[in-house]
């Protein structure tokens, strides 16, 4: 495999920052990439196999219908138009021809209307909708959601993300009381969340998950929910999901990596924290540097090394070490959303102990005024 790396002067790449779409977000299993070798492979009437699939995963999951669909973000655009054109014909085909005389407004928290790699409200946008926040950016209650509920309303988006604020927000389960009350559909994005059940459980007619994040698919998503919800999602398929369609190995190999997520056995956050315990001994070593176990600010069971420098002891800014780390001689990529605080965080997922020294030795490099791996 190193020789794709050399064929085209790729960098390898060691993944301390999770399953990250400019990363290429996950490394699914052999028996994954058989199913897609399959699918490659072979023909099939594809209504069919998205029908079948679908049924199959719906069935796994207990819930009423489900898609596969080419990402997470292209689940939030057709489930968009989906509750927007319905059963139209004619929106099918027109959705951005002009102005819309039905229902297309999506109401969104504040605090959720976020950029995870692109703004949520281009999504929106791209299926028709247009994106009105509820509430404020540190506080969005029940109350506040209903109150920007109106006639031009379609549905309600809720982002369930590490990307948003967690702050005095609603949970799933009050906007779905809301979405009932007023006689609106609730989308949920729960793209990177782990569990592919309790949304629908807590009340969403349609959740949108990645399948390449947490499912370990290929390059593929997933929406579940009502059954006509769903359907509605699979029109699209002749209308803005023409240009996201997901082809036939995506959607055998996240069929399978579903199947394969709900059978094995996921590593817990206590596994993470034995993983990562040496390399935080090592780096509390470090002269001007601190580091500690910190859990998932969304709530999953994920734990990561959180990396302090003081910047007055090391003469560096965090920023700077941050990008030396990725431009050395293998790119080594953190979360570096608190970067201005001189706070990084390591994810373990997808590392490995051998990786985690070569991260140690980087940063002592670094620090030592020298270069790195």
């Amino acid at each position: 495999m190193s020789s794709i790396y050399e064929k085209y002067g790729l960098k390898p790449v060691i993944n301390a920052s999770g399953r990250m779409t400019i990363l290429g977000v996950s490394t699914p299993s052999a028996d994954v990439v058989d199913t897609v070798q399959t699918g490659l492979s072979h023909y099939f009437e594809m209504k069919d196999l998205v029908n079948k699939t679908g049924a199959y995963i719906a069935q796994l999951l207990n819930v009423e219908n489900a898609v596969v669909v080419s990402c997470a973000s292209a689940g939030i655009a057709q489930c968009v138009a989906a509750v927007i054109v319905k059963e139209s014909d004619w929106l099918l085909d027109n959705l951005h021809a002009a102005p819309l005389a039905v229902p297309h407004d999506i109401v969104v928290p504040k605090g959720h209307n976020v950029n995870y790699g692109a703004p949520v409200g281009s999504m929106v946008a791209l299926g028709g909708g247009r994106l009105v926040e509820a509430g404020y950016s540190n506080e969005c209650s029940p109350e506040q959601l209903a109150a920007a509920i109106t006639p031009q309303t379609a549905a309600i988006l809720y982002v369930k993300s590490h990307h948003c604020v967690q702050k005095s927000h609603l949970s799933v389960e009050q906007a779905a009381v809301v979405a009932r009350k007023h006689g609106v559909p609730l989308i949920v994005d729960a793209a990177a969340e782990e569990d592919l059940q309790c949304y629908y459980q807590y009340g969403a007619d349609l959740v949108i998950y990645s399948g390449a994040k947490a499912i370990e698919g290929p390059t593929s998503g997933l929406v579940i929910g009502r059954q006509q919800y769903v359907e509605w999602v699979k029109r699209q398929s002749n209308g803005i999901g023409r240009a996201m369609k997901v082809g036939k190995e995506g959607i055998l190999g996240l069929t399978q990596a579903v199947e394969n997520y709900l059978r094995l056995e996921k590593t817990s956050g206590a596994q993470m924290v034995e993983k990562m315990t040496p390399f935080i001994d090592s780096l509390n070593q470090l002269r001007g540097v601190s580091a500690r176990v910190v859990w998932d600010a969304a709530g999953r069971d994920i734990a990561r090394a959180e990396i302090k420098f003081d910047e007055a002891a090391i003469g560096q800014r965090t920023g700077d070490i941050v990008q030396a780390l990725k431009n050395g001689a293998i790119a080594i990529y953190f979360r570096g959303y608190k970067a201005n605080e001189g706070i990084i965080e390591a994810d373990v997922r997808s590392v490995s102990a051998e990786q985690l020294h070569t991260i140690f030795t980087s940063i002592q490099a670094l620090l030592n005024g020298g270069k790195t791996a």
